[in-house]
């Protein structure tokens, strides 16, 4: 987006500037992944109830652990552990429907998750269920 301002000076000569506002988050990366049963608990194998906790679990599986379900789309973001950790606040800046909070814990979803901020610095998700 682009700002013109004009003004006058002493002399009525007409004089703009241009210059670059500030942009919002850009889409950074996103992925198609399938949350199987393996994704609903966490290492210690204890179940998992928010749906953070199992997209995060998701990622770890496929990128630390080598667990891929059918359908798990690789990515660049959550290979990183500090990004994976940083799914809660993520998701609560992002955006999912209650819907799609319950088809994920309950499992057996097939997400689109879509990762928006400023370079390789992620800032929200918005996470879509295609069941």
């Amino acid at each position: 987006m682009l700002v013109i301002t004009a003004w006058t000076t002493n002399t009525a000569a007409a004089q703009s500037i241009i210059r670059s506002a500030p942009a919002g988050p850009e889409l950074i990366e996103s992925y198609v992944a399938h949350i199987g049963r393996r994704d609903l608990v966490n290492s210690n194998g204890t179940r998992l109830n928010e749906p953070w906790q199992i997209l995060r679990q998701d990622r770890a599986n496929f990128h630390r652990f080598g667990i891929q379900d059918a359908g798990d789309e690789w990515d660049s973001f959550f290979g990183n552990a500090n990004n994976r950790a940083a799914l809660e606040n993520m998701l609560r800046n992002g955006s999912i429907s209650a819907q799609a909070s319950r088809d994920i814990i309950r499992g057996g979803a097939t997400v689109l998750v879509e990762i928006y901020g400023r370079g390789n610095v992620g800032r929200s998700v918005v996470v879509t269920v295609a069941r």
